[in-house]
């Protein structure tokens, strides 16, 4: 079957599921104070999910994330994974959870052995005032979490938003313990997909003043960039750190990823303004032949991104929704 190929060349490769919009933190860059979730009932089941994530493994797609919201709010997380993972035979090479980790504990081990890969943990501070003020939660049950994934033998990588006036100040501090524990870190520049109206430009810490905060403690050296949305540093000459500039360097020249909401929209661009409804219409009874024709003119038509259209994009879904 041919790739999944944009009009501008770029070929996909990877996949972001999101197995639902709730989520137990309140993160000041990601949602309203006061979401309003979706029904129950117009989240993908499970049975839905595998459906059309082995559409996307069989027109090439060989990465598979889960996100949310935050997927450990997901009653049947496990069985959701094992499903997924049973994709490999069709193609699939990586499947990876991205969470907050404060819930994971006690399915650490459940989740590896059920096919998961590697997590991404959003950790924005160590420093418990600093996480509360941006989380609204505390950072201890994150930490608790890391350690069990440890602990479980998983692959472990942090992220990191910085946020001017939020944890803007605990970018080294954060750097530091990430190094102490051998865990490899990835900050993001704050980007224009929260709560509308909320975002502003102002707030953008952006890679250059990371660097200059880290470059004042630590020896960062500048590696060749992939088609990995982070910028690759080394620091200390052992330490791999990674920057991802969407808003001062846009990536999305390269950029090989598309998503999946909860409710089976495909959002082919983070900034996308619309998505196509592949869960409606598999509900509406649309076979596999009409879904993969759906799928490949929508990713065909994917927009440039946002270094085409930089700025805060306007539509109602938020990023808790959209899936990180």
């Amino acid at each position: 079957m041919p790739a999944l190929i944009d009009s501008h060349g770029r070929t996909k490769r990877k996949l972001r599921v999101s197995l639902t919009d709730r989520c137990n933190f309140r993160c000041t860059y990601c949602m309203p104070e006061h979401p309003a979730w979706l029904p129950r009932a117009s989240l993908l089941g499970r049975g839905e999910i595998l459906r059309l994530a082995g559409l996307f493994v069989d027109a090439g797609i060989d990465q598979i994330r889960l996100t949310g919201g935050e997927p450990l709010l997901r009653r049947d997380l496990v069985e959701c994974v094992r499903a997924i993972d049973s994709l490999r035979e069709r193609g699939l090479r990586r499947l990876s959870m991205t969470t907050n980790a404060s819930r994971i504990a006690p399915v650490a081990a459940a989740l590896v052995a059920a096919g998961i890969d590697d997590f991404n943990v959003s950790l924005d501070a160590v420093d418990p005032a600093a996480f509360r003020a941006l989380t609204k939660r505390e950072v201890a049950p994150v930490l608790d979490g890391i350690r069990a994934l440890a602990d479980a033998g998983a692959a472990v990588k942090l992220n990191a938003v910085v946020v001017r006036g939020g944890n803007d100040t605990q970018v080294v501090p954060l750097l530091e313990w990430a190094m102490q524990q051998g865990l490899p870190l990835r900050f993001i520049e704050y980007m224009p997909l929260d709560a509308p109206g909320q975002w502003q430009r102002g707030a953008v810490v952006t890679e250059a003043e990371m660097l200059a905060a880290i470059g004042e403690r630590h020896a960062v050296e500048a590696l060749p960039r992939g088609n990995d949305p982070a910028s690759p540093y080394r620091v200390d000459g052992h330490y791999p750190l990674g920057i991802i500039s969407t808003v001062s360097h846009p990536f999305c020249a390269s950029c090989d990823r598309l998503r999946i909401t909860a409710t089976g929209e495909l959002f082919t661009c983070l900034f996308s303004a619309v998505g196509t409804p592949l869960g409606a219409r598999m509900r509406d009874g649309a076979g596999d032949d009409e879904l993969n024709t759906t799928i490949r003119r929508a990713v065909w038509l994917k927009d440039a991104g946002y270094a085409a259209h930089p700025g805060p994009v306007d539509r109602p879904i938020t990023m808790h929704a959209m899936g990180g």
